[in-house]
Parts: structure tokens; sequence; C-alpha cells
């Protein structure tokens, strides 16, 4: 090979050999509800929703804010990745309404790490107008939420007491 072969090879092997991190939680959204995610790596991810005829709220068009937080909540849940993440809370601002058509880009990025707790910062955008920007703060559990005995949980606590 050639020396500038060489240099052009060694330019595109991280494009070539990057590991892709895959998606390993929620994946049995509806991405035509939720959004797809677009991009994926440690900490972050990108979702993007188009908005539908069926998310409409009122007769000229504007989206339900539902479906703008469930899709930031979708994008938040990729950035952190893990299983069994749930979340705990979120402080959020909707900063523009969201017509029927529009597609909504989420780029949701984890900010901080705590043992089991995450906080990741997702801003939605419709083109380059912010539209949406929440905290969300998440938790990862051991086991899926549904299958923790979150009674028996609570029993022990209060014998603990």
């Amino acid at each position: 090979m050639a020396e500038e072969e060489i240099e052009a090879h060694d330019e595109l092997s991280h494009l070539i050999y990057k590991e892709q991190t895959s998606l390993m939680t929620h994946m049995k959204v509806n991405t035509s509800f939720s959004g797809e995610v677009v991009k994926i790596e440690p900490g972050y991810a990108s979702v993007i929703l188009d908005t539908l005829e069926v998310m409409r709220a009122d007769e000229i068009g504007m989206v339900h804010g539902g479906f703008i937080f469930g899709a930031a909540d979708f994008a938040a849940m990729a950035a952190v990745n893990e299983p069994n993440v749930v979340l705990a809370s979120c402080n959020c601002m909707f900063f523009s309404p969201v017509r029927v058509g529009d597609q909504v880009r989420f780029e949701a990025e984890e900010h901080q790490k705590e043992g089991r707790k995450r906080t990741v910062n997702v801003k939605g955008y419709v083109y380059d107008i912010k539209v949406f920007e929440g905290e969300f703060k998440t938790i990862i559990t051991d086991r899926h939420v549904l299958r923790l005995d979150l009674l028996k949980n609570t029993e022990e606590l209060h014998q603990e007491i």
C-alpha cells in the first residue's frame, strides 16, 4: 500500500472499526409515538419524533405536549441505556408549541452519575428552535421495576423502624 493510502485508511479506520452502542432499554417502545433513536453513544442519545395527525390537540394542529414529553423521556432513557432504567422525576419547560407535521430532534446527555442515579439533560428542537428542555432524574434498578416486590420491601422497612 502506498503511504497516502495507508494515511487515508488510518483516518477512516475509526469509522470502520468503531464499536457501536446499541439500545439496551425500552426496546418495545412504539417509535411512532416516542420517536426513533438515530444516534446512541455512552451517555448520549439523539431521538427524532415525526409528529403525526393522531397527536393533534386542537383544530389548528398543535401537538399535545404529552407526546413531546414522551419522546424526551425516551431520549433520556436511551442516553442512560441500562436495561432497568426508570424515571424518578423531571423538571421540564415547553418553550414553543409543536405543530402536526413538525420533526422534533431530541438531544439527551448524561451529566451526572451517582451510584445508580443518573441525571440527563434533554433538549428538543424543531429546526434550530428550542421547543423543550428538561432535566430527567433516573434510577437503575437491579431487576425490572415490575419484578421488584415493592410491598415486601415496604413491609421490611417498617419492621426495621
